[in-house]
């Protein structure tokens, strides 16, 4: 197999609250793909003293061991188990209610050889490739199809101008209406301290003979595509698998400095961690 992967953070001052590993057991039976990406806190209070660095390196690591070592297991049970086993890691101290405690979006891909199975919970990407040359987007599209209502105050942020008072208390309201639908019916759900979560994700999976090449990518990544409109999903996986992991967030963070107000291409943020997985079968 081919494997190779690339992370950096948005902020070089800041931790990298992504996370990405890949597994492959010494029985030569398949192995396993980890990416997440950590969702960033507001300021103030967030019930928890664990930072997101801490969570996502503990259910990255319990998604990659309980994904190889419990084959009986679905994808959706083995994110049910790795987000118990991180909860239960806090300890009493933390408040596992509160809306923000430490969470992330999710990606896992297993495979064997028969079939290879995925599972997308928020707005993480993951790209297969087919024998046939076809690339397909397994995408969990809840938080970029937000209730229109939300989507006007998203554009009424976007239209003020940078730095305006104005815009600040825009930003707020619709940071307060996003979050109401946080792990919300009817809203978008991540991987937090609620093992009901991993059914809520998007899952799927196909004989691996018709799967040549997977690559998950955060969304700091997956802006080449969706928010700089480089290119479509192939044309991503073919600059991934032409020229590296690397390359691709290389290519975004030269995007980001082009247009370092986002008056071209809005964003929440500058520049965001980024990290992108390939897998070659």
């Amino acid at each position: 197999m081919r494997i190779e992967l690339a992370t950096e953070p948005g902020d070089p001052a800041r931790p990298n609250e992504d996370y990405a590993s890949v597994a492959l057991p010494a029985s030569g039976q398949g192995g396993s793909l980890v990416l997440l990406d950590g969702v960033t806190p507001p300021e103030g209070p967030v019930g928890c003293l664990h930072s997101v660095p801490w969570f996502t390196a503990r259910l990255g690591g319990a998604l990659g061991e309980l994904s190889v070592s419990r084959r009986d297991l679905t994808l959706p049970d083995v994110l049910a188990g790795a987000i118990t086993r991180t909860a239960d890691a806090h300890g009493s101290i933390c408040d596992l209610s509160h809306p923000r405690t430490p969470q992330a979006t999710v990606v896992l891909v297993r495979w064997d050889a028969e079939r290879v199975e995925h599972l997308v919970l928020s707005d993480s990407a993951l790209l297969l490739a087919g024998a046939d040359g076809a690339v397909t987007a397994v995408l969990d599209r809840r938080l970029a199809e937000l209730p229109p209502a939300v989507r006007a105050l998203r554009d009424e942020v976007r239209a003020l101008p940078r730095g305006s008072a104005e815009r600040e208390a825009a930003g707020r309201a619709y940071g307060t209406a996003v979050e109401a639908l946080r792990n919300a019916d009817g809203g978008f759900h991540t991987a937090a301290a609620d093992p009901s979560a991993a059914l809520r994700a998007v899952t799927g999976e196909a004989p691996r003979a018709e799967v040549t090449a997977v690559a998950a990518l955060t969304d700091g990544a997956s802006r080449w595509v969706e928010t700089f409109r480089e290119g479509g999903w192939a044309d991503c996986l073919a600059l991934v698998r032409n020229e590296g992991p690397q390359r691709l967030v290389d290519r975004v963070r030269e995007l980001e400095l082009a247009d370092p107000d986002g008056l071209a291409f809005p964003r929440g943020k500058r520049h965001d961690d980024a990290a992108v997985v390939y897998a070659e079968f």
